[in-house]
């Protein structure tokens, strides 16, 4: 039963019992897989292992997760729901089920939070020396500051905005926290009234440090108490804090448009006043201002949200941010690989000595990636540089490269993807900016999101014009290059440099290019290869050679994928998983995926690289096959985007590969493994083991030293 404001009746469930899916499906429920995933997360923060500074980082981690999550999926799975046709699920679900089950899947989720939160994490911080009070526990001295930094910081900028028939209900933004007042006028009359909690201002006010100790204050306790400065002369009935997420998924029709860049900021536009999906609220909220949003955002109650403790955990970005080391991971700082490690070097001749593969955080990105985009920039023998720009960030080192280039006389081509969700804006300013410097500026493939990550070098070296190339696994993206885990390789390899000019001829002029020498390039022939791939190992099984795959990845969910990988399991091939998010496939079913397993591997760096690995009949493992590329094996990556996949052919480099794999399959420490039903369970670490980020952290570091010790000796 829907009502005509797509707000939606649930399935009667008996209280506490999840929908149960088709016990005979394949398949799980792809965003039911991601919050398990996102439980895993949640996890980090609930681990007494985790340092307590960082437990907070995962609290807000877990719910800028879970924002995203609600802005992309709930709006798409709402439109279906009040769609004319309804489709199942490959688990058997309808789309409102599926929002049924989300919710009741959530709602203990979110109170483990509340929970680990306030009994535990919030005490812990006060006894070392963090102390997150209220209002009521301030001192008079500590109230006196607050007063003052409200009347200097916090009431100019302030908007109260009442709802009375002069002034009708005000918009409130996406992801915006608001106080709720029910104001009384001196002649008797009730009116509601929002004030929004100022977003240029940081969420928890600093209001003394000692040596020992740092006192804060949320600012809208502080806003809270200083209403009247706002309501003179009227009567504050109650307050309530709330919070409004919207719908982020807007359908667009990029045939008919006439100008990509125009029509991603109309998109932009929409977005802002697309219809909200979500009201969260503090505990024991006043009912009629409850009941009053509702009407006004067209909200059901099971699209709101009480929340016993925080409404937006990512707020405690002051307290996460504090130098306290004791309380925070060690620092790490990313190592200048071997052959990068004399900075004065020339970066091609070394690329042209030997294929480089760089592991990132663990090597530095800076004194591999971005010193090939700056060197390339520099050297007056380069006559061109053509780039993928996916998510850079802000400041990004690459903008101002690529305009000196272009200002240098060099051919400068970039492909920036509008498209990139919660990235469009920050993408089409970049765009701007290197269109004004002379960059050759395109949008890339209508109907597709250019998610590749590749880079191009044209230099007339002295032997003729030879081709540089960076293919990678994740975005040029400086920040996240140390926060997020992938892997990069530097090659001219005639046949991939080939394959990489002919891609950007299809990016940039609409070629109908779809075969390739060594490249895997989706949308044109990546499924069809990874099947035949698959297929490849079944058939060596058959034939009692010997056969394996193991496959890295952010999430799994291809239909023919994942029956392939159910058909190689039934003939006999040892198949391995390693997906950080989520996974559709069912590992561990007898009779289907015996000889499947899955593992999800959670901790302080964010799992993004992709690998995958081939036996190919191989006695030696080591002979068989490696791939590295940006994409998973998604529906929307293998036939929705542009993707490449690159193979790693020098042995020096396989062996890097094997054993950052192998180093995952044996991880005690961070590791969980699938479960047949889509759930997880954590391994049982050992007092040694360190996980997967840990070793390879050591393992970089003590391979520096000797790499020092190396350059030292010559």
């Amino acid at each position: 039963m829907i009502d005509s404001n797509a707000s939606f009746v649930p399935v009667e469930v008996p209280p506490g019992e999840l929908l149960k899916p088709d016990t005979s499906a394949d398949f799980i429920n792809r965003d039911l897989a991601w919050l398990e995933f996102n439980r895993r997360v949640l996890h980090e923060a609930l681990d007494e292992r985790t340092p307590l500074l960082e437990r907070v980082r995962f609290l807000g981690i877990f719910t800028s997760n879970l924002d995203e999550f609600f802005m992309k999926r709930i709006g798409s799975l709402m439109r279906q729901v009040t769609g004319a046709a309804v489709s199942r699920t490959p688990d058997g679900r309808t789309p409102l089920e599926v929002v049924t089950a989300i919710r009741q899947m959530l709602l203990p989720m979110l109170a483990q939070q509340a929970d680990v939160f306030s009994k535990q994490i919030r005490p812990q911080l006060s006894m070392q020396g963090v102390q997150l009070v209220e209002w009521e526990e301030l001192t008079q001295t500590e109230r006196e500051a607050a007063h003052r930094f409200f009347d200097a910081s916090v009431f100019p900028v302030l908007t109260p905005l009442a709802v009375d028939p002069g002034s009708p209900f005000p918009f409130i933004s996406n992801l915006s926290t608001s106080i709720g007042v029910v104001i009384r006028h001196p002649d008797g009359e009730e009116l509601f009234a929002r004030v929004k909690v100022p977003e240029v201002l940081p969420k928890w006010i600093n209001l003394g440090t000692t040596a020992e100790t740092y006192r804060f204050v949320s600012l809208h306790e502080i806003i809270r108490h200083n209403l009247q400065d706002l309501f003179p002369d009227m009567t504050i009935l109650d307050v309530m804090l709330f919070r409004v997420t919207r719908n982020a998924d807007i359908e667009r029709d990029e045939e008919d448009a006439e100008d990509l860049r125009q029509l991603m900021e109309d998109e932009l536009r929409q977005r802002k006043f697309a219809k909200a999906v979500r009201l969260e609220h503090g505990p024991n909220p006043n009912p009629w201002i409850r009941q009053f949003l509702m009407e006004e955002l067209e909200l059901s109650d099971n699209e709101v949200y009480e929340l016993s403790s925080e409404l937006d955990y990512d707020d405690l970005r002051p307290i996460t941010d504090l130098n306290l080391p004791k309380m925070r991971f060690e620092p790490w700082t990313p190592v200048v690989p071997l052959a990068l490690a004399d900075d004065e070097s020339d970066i091609f001749a070394v690329i042209r000595a030997n294929d480089l593969l760089v592991h990132h955080p663990y090597e530095s990105f800076a004194a591999s990636v971005e010193r090939f985009v700056k060197a390339a920039t520099a050297d007056p023998k380069v006559l061109a540089i053509k780039m993928t720009l996916y998510r850079t960030g802000d400041a990004s080192p690459f903008i101002s490269t690529l305009v000196r280039a272009a200002e240098a006389g060099k051919q400068v081509v970039c492909l920036v993807e509008l498209k990139a969700r919660f990235d469009e804006e920050r993408n089409i300013l970049m765009a701007a900016t290197l269109e004004k410097a002379g960059v050759h500026v395109v949008y890339g493939v209508i109907g597709l999101k250019t998610h590749t990550k590749t880079t191009l070098v044209v230099r007339e070296d002295p032997d003729g014009i030879r081709c540089y190339a960076h293919i990678g696994t994740g975005n040029y993206h400086a920040a996240t290059s140390r926060l997020y885990t992938d892997l990069g390789l530097f090659t001219c390899n005639p046949d991939i440099t080939r394959d990489l000019v002919e891609l950007f001829h299809y990016l940039t002029g609409r070629s109908l290019k779809h075969t390739y020498r060594k490249l895997l390039v989706a949308p044109g022939n990546m499924r069809d290869q990874f099947l035949a791939l698959i297929e490849r190992e079944i058939t060596n099984a058959k034939a009692g050679k010997p056969a394996r795959i193991i496959a890295k990845m952010n999430s799994l969910e291809e239909r023919k994928v994942c029956q392939a990988l159910y058909d190689a399991s039934r003939a006999g091939v040892e198949v391995d998983l390693i997906i950080r998010g989520f996974c559709s496939l069912r590992p561990g079913v007898p009779g289907l995926s015996d000889r499947i397993r899955v593992i999800s591997v959670i901790g302080r760096f964010l799992e993004h690289s992709r690998i995958f690995y081939f036996r190919n009949a191989a006695e030696d493992p080591i002979n068989g096959d490696f791939s590295i590329g940006s994409a998973d094996w998604m529906y929307r990556n293998l036939l929705a985007r542009v993707e490449a996949v690159v193979p790693i052919e020098r042995r020096p480099l396989r062996e890097k590969l094997w054993d950052i794999l192998q180093i995952m399959l044996g991880d005690r420490r961070q590791a969980w493994e699938m479960q047949p039903d889509g759930s997880y369970v954590q391994r049982v670490a050992g007092p040694n083991d360190l996980g997967t980020h840990q070793f390879l952290m050591n393992q970089t570091k003590a391979t520096s030293l000797s790499r020092e010790e190396l350059r030292l000796f010559h």
